[in-house]
């Protein structure tokens, strides 16, 4: 059977990507809107790309209000700077958020509306030209037609897509993610695990979705604990940026599963950075997946060498998730009562988080079939 397979129009890695890339910048117009946080102008890092906007004589105005992950009133502001300063392009510089962020403004600049009317919809719409410049290996948004935005009226945090939504140009430069701290390092790292093995175990892989999720799962758990360890390791720096990017271009082209679905209603109520909650839930979450797909966590035991090739596939994949609990234990990653998240009040919202999980659509992706009851029931086994 046929299947489409999307990447980013076009990637610049490595070394020096952002000066590389700055002749390419000039092609898109003549005034970027810069959509950053306050974090990133602290550490000297939004000072770089502008420069490299000044080289090629690019005019730009920054956007600088992503506070935490975004929403639908963030959104709006970016479109309302976008618009009074006259920009034709968008260049986002963060983490997932403004990557994110920058998305969700591009599809509003033509036809306008809220970003939540595109809930449950594929955003087909013009938008102009958009750079994605990470300073995180991990959300792999920089290369992936998804989108996750707050509806602040709902209290839901909206998984959007559309094949419009993949950046132009993707600048892949490790020096912006050497300033990131060893709890960013682990919880945007831990994120891209998340989405090459949910990749690989999707019910939607594809056989160049699983070249990329094999590798970058590979790379992750090689150079994921030392980046850690060692922030301005920079062979660890650059194989967690290429890794992210593996595992961004792995899950665009074969979904994410039910891990990622259970996540993002935690992220929403609770305020839960979205590679954080999706560490957490890990080990419950695969547990549960592993008798749907043995052969393919098995696949994965055997590549890191956690398993043997005369294993079973069971016993390999049993392996596999022995591994995970150890990489999430060396990372320091908390439980929800140790992130400080009151029991009674999450577990009065469990019917809650349990619809809008199965509503994404996500967990139904997982090679095991998942009811209702039994996201109720993995969000229980947390505690």
């Amino acid at each position: 059977m046929a299947r489409e397979f999307i990447v980013p129009g076009k990637i610049i890695s490595g070394s020096g990507a952002l000066e590389a890339a700055e002749s390419a910048l000039k092609a898109f117009g003549k005034k970027a809107l810069i959509v950053t946080d306050k974090v990133m102008i602290d550490l000297g890092n939004c000072a770089k790309v502008e420069a490299a906007l000044k080289n090629e004589g690019i005019d730009y105005v920054i956007y600088s209000d992503i506070t935490g992950e975004p929403t639908d009133v963030m959104i709006d502001g970016g479109v309302k700077v976008y618009k009074e300063n006259g920009c034709d392009f968008i260049v986002a510089l963060g983490g997932g958020s403004p990557i994110d962020s920058m998305k969700a403004i591009a599809s509003l600049i033509e036809n306008g509306g809220s970003i939540s009317d595109y809930m449950g919809k594929v955003i087909d719409v013009p938008v102009p030209p958009m750079v994605a410049i990470p300073t995180t290996a991990g959300t792999g948004s920089e290369a992936t037609q998804f989108t996750i935005i707050t509806d602040t009226k709902k209290d839901i945090k909206m998984l959007l897509k559309g094949a419009v939504l993949m950046p132009t140009l993707a600048i892949i430069d490790p020096q912006f993610t050497m300033t990131a701290p060893p709890k960013i390092t682990a919880a945007t790292g831990l994120d891209a695990l998340c989405h090459a093995v949910e990749a690989y175990t999707s019910r939607k892989a594809q056989t160049l979705s699983d070249t990329f999720a094999v590798s970058a799962v590979k790379r992750i758990f090689k150079f994921l604990p030392v980046a850690f360890k060692d922030g301005k390791n920079e062979e660890a720096r650059v194989e967690m940026s290429v890794a992210a990017l593996e595992a961004g271009i792995a899950f665009n082209n074969a979904s994410v599963t039910i891990i990622h679905g259970m996540s993002r209603p935690i992220g929403a109520l609770f305020h839960v950075a979205h590679g954080l909650s999706n560490a957490m839930l890990m080990k419950e979450c695969l547990k549960f997946a592993l008798p749907g797909a043995y052969d393919r966590f098995a696949d994965l035991g055997r590549a890191i060498g956690a398993a043997k090739d005369e294993d079973s596939d069971e016993a390999a994949a049993e392996k596999f998730l022995t591994e995970i609990e150890n990489i999430t234990k060396v990372l320091e990653t908390p439980t929800l009562e140790e992130y400080g998240i009151d029991r009674e009040k999450f577990f009065s919202v469990i019917d809650k988080m349990s619809f809008d999980a199965m509503a994404s659509g996500s967990p139904q992706n997982t090679k095991r079939d998942v009811s209702e009851e039994d996201v109720k029931q993995i969000y229980r086994n947390l505690w």
